[in-house]
């Protein structure tokens, strides 16, 4: 049985957070822990209050989970604040597991999930232990500090974010214009890149993407699938997610957790090597 973790915020929606992040696991057949970093007080049509939990309890629950459990990756989402983001790093520097850092910063909604200061403390003590990072176009903008237009602005933020100390640098495409398709390009410390494009889904219901993007690739890199194979595969799982959307709720649904199993053999991303 392989044990995978997640460290996030709850989102009582259950479309993004701690949630999402334990139906992808169970979809991928990989037990899931968590240690919870905020509550939310949210829905699709967006997030209406946050509080945080005591920095002391997150790191017992964390702690808690590394002293029993044989863990072969974990994740980070929601880390809200500057404390909180140096004491996981502090634990997670004393092991040797497999770190996917999605940098969340704003809700669907527009709301801000992680204070300003704790961009600082996400570069400096969080990024030099990560595996993979997952920043979508703002959020790369955000860690690096310039805009991001063409994909030169792309290699020279994911070079920006490897000097760091990433070993792989994920950059979604999401937000960039193409209509027809959406590209997410993928830089190693090596100097490998590679593109994976998939057909552009119309559709509102997208509320917890990165969540569930980055914890399918942690459940995949926790079964033990190479970083390139994890990333191809974790790309699938949400496409599918997005393409099969569940149209809960009256603002921005969630996706479908429950789509890959079921429609994984008919799911095209092509790969272009770069």
């Amino acid at each position: 049985m392989y044990i995978v973790t997640t460290i996030a915020g709850s989102d009582s929606g259950g479309g993004a957070g701690i949630q999402a992040d334990l139906k992808t696991f169970q979809e991928l057949k990989v037990f899931g822990t968590s240690v919870i970093t905020a509550l939310t007080a949210q829905n699709t049509l967006g997030v209406s209050d946050v509080l945080p939990i005591e920095v002391s309890f997150v790191e017992k629950q964390l702690k808690a989970l590394i002293e029993d459990f044989s863990i072969s990756a974990v994740k980070t989402g929601m880390l809200f604040s500057s404390e909180i983001i140096q004491s996981i790093a502090r634990i997670l520097a004393e092991v040797n597991i497999p770190l996917i850092v999605d940098p969340v910063m704003i809700a669907k909604g527009g709301e801000s999930l992680l204070q300003q200061e704790a961009i600082v403390a996400l570069c400096s003590y969080l990024l030099p232990l990560a595996t993979i990072v997952t920043p979508n176009i703002p959020e790369a903008e955000t860690l690096t500090g310039r805009k991001i237009k063409t994909f030169a602005d792309i290699q020279d933020a994911a070079h920006t974010l490897l000097q760091m100390g990433v070993q792989c640098v994920i950059i979604k495409g999401g937000h960039l214009t193409d209509n027809d398709y959406a590209i997410d390009y993928v830089f190693f410390e090596d100097g490998q890149s590679f593109s994976m494009q998939s057909s552009r889904i119309a559709t509102k219901n997208t509320h917890g993407t990165g969540c569930t993007f980055s914890a399918a690739l942690t459940a995949f890199i926790g079964r033990g699938f190479s970083i390139k194979e994890a990333i191809v595969e974790a790309k699938k799982y949400i496409q599918l997610a997005i393409t099969y959307d569940l149209s809960i709720g009256n603002g921005h649904g969630p996706t479908n957790h429950f789509a890959y199993q079921k429609y994984k053999e008919s799911c095209e991303v092509i790969i272009h090597e770069t």
